[in-house]
């Protein structure tokens, strides 16, 4: 196929993204009073429990079996390695624009996590469903890339929850122990006039209620780590690939015959408004990033071009030496979609991640804003540049 062809099939499925979130940003402005914070936390609760986790349960157990688990084995280690070149590339943009300390963790994070779960769900899929599809018949293709897409997703979030998680919680840490040692250093002079030996050894009895303070907030911390590894999304992952693999339930529940077959079709049709509830969220969550984003360009600007010029072409030579020492297995949607997960602008749950340690909340909203916006180019270019090197 030439160019022009690759090119608008790379673009229809990004343009049905960005038509979705422009409708999501509109109605969560003022003026229409539809998407306001309420309501995008009850919208953002539906999915969270009911769509997202139907989809990737109804998704993997359709598609994914035992063989297709040994077979997609690179996919693991791809995105891991998407999230080390990303932390990399992340560390030398810290060195070269000089981050405030507190937001090293944001920064990071941003450039490790790519989202990996809606997005591919939404282009991967849509490239299959395009007249001019390269990859072959319309249905193989469509069932194929439902399966790598909600691996993908299933993947993406264990590394986000693991990785990224981490990455924040880290540097949150550091920056609360500097104001704490900053504090305790204003009281020393204080403490030093004193040379009564009770005076002093009141002063030494502080430190460990610090330290009980510092290991109850981990403690917190770890507690909400488990519950992120509880969410109904890793319930419905190990369910759906439960299902996918043992024939016995593949038989029952999703075979064309099976007798159970009416559940399935019902998990699938409330997985199906997962996609448009969750683009129209991200719509309505970029509004809070219309403040501010010019006062961190530099570091907006570093994000992008790592996220969107870096680290696909570094993805290119990975995804190509996989291929050429023969760790992939030969399918062009499967290699679309590896090339894909190093080209996705950063995971949606970094302002979860944010929010949770109270570490550039608003930064985090003006750079997704930003990098959502450039991905729309970036996105279709890379789209159509893999299309043409995988056929």
């Amino acid at each position: 196929m030439d160019f022009w062809k690759l090119f608008l099939v790379a673009l229809m499925p990004v343009l049905k993204v960005l038509l979705i979130t422009a409708v999501g940003t509109f109605l969560a402005l003022d003026r229409f009073d539809i998407l306001r914070e309420t309501a995008r936390k009850n919208l953002n609760t539906i999915i969270y429990f009911v769509f997202s986790p139907t989809l990737v349960c109804s998704s993997l157990a359709e598609t994914i079996t035992l063989r297709s688990v040994i077979v997609l084995c690179f996919m693991p280690v791809n995105i891991l390695l998407t999230f080390v070149v990303g932390t990399v590339l992340g560390l030398l943009l810290v060195k070269v624009t000089r981050v405030p300390h507190h937001l090293h963790g944001l920064v990071l994070g941003c450039c490790a996590a790519g989202n990996l779960g809606n997005l591919p769900l939404i282009i991967v899929p849509a490239v299959c469903k395009e007249r001019s599809s390269p990859f072959g018949d319309v249905n193989v293709c469509y069932r194929n890339a439902l399966a790598y897409a909600s691996l993908s997703m299933a993947l993406g979030s264990i590394y986000i929850w693991s990785y990224a998680y981490n990455l924040v919680r880290i540097y949150a840490r550091k920056v609360s122990n500097e104001v704490k040692v900053e504090d305790s250093m204003v009281n020393i002079p204080v403490a030093a006039t004193k040379t009564d030996p009770e005076d002093l050894s009141t002063c030494s009895t502080e430190l460990p209620i610090v330290t009980a303070n510092d290991r109850s907030q981990i403690e917190n911390h770890v507690k909400q780590f488990e519950i992120q590894c509880t969410m109904p999304n890793e319930q419905a992952k190990i369910v759906g690939i439960i299902i996918g693999v043992v024939p016995q339930f593949r038989k029952l529940l999703v075979s064309d015959s099976a007798p159970l077959r009416v559940i399935q079709d019902s998990v699938v049709m409330l997985g199906d408004a997962s996609i448009p509830a969750v683009t129209l969220l991200v719509g309505a969550n970029l509004v809070k990033g219309l403040k501010g984003l010019a006062e961190q360009l530099p570091l907006i600007v570093g994000i992008i071009v790592v996220r969107c010029i870096a680290l696909p072409a570094i993805g290119v030579g990975i995804v190509k030496g996989a291929i050429h020492f023969g760790l992939i297995h030969p399918d062009p949607l499967y290699e679309f979609l590896l090339l894909l997960q190093f080209a996705l602008p950063p995971a949606v749950a970094m302002s979860t991640i944010t929010q949770l340690f109270g570490a550039g909340e608003g930064e985090c909203s003006v750079i997704m804003l930003a990098t959502y916006s450039c991905s729309a180019i970036s996105l279709t270019l890379w789209c159509t540049f893999f299309m043409w090197l995988v056929l």
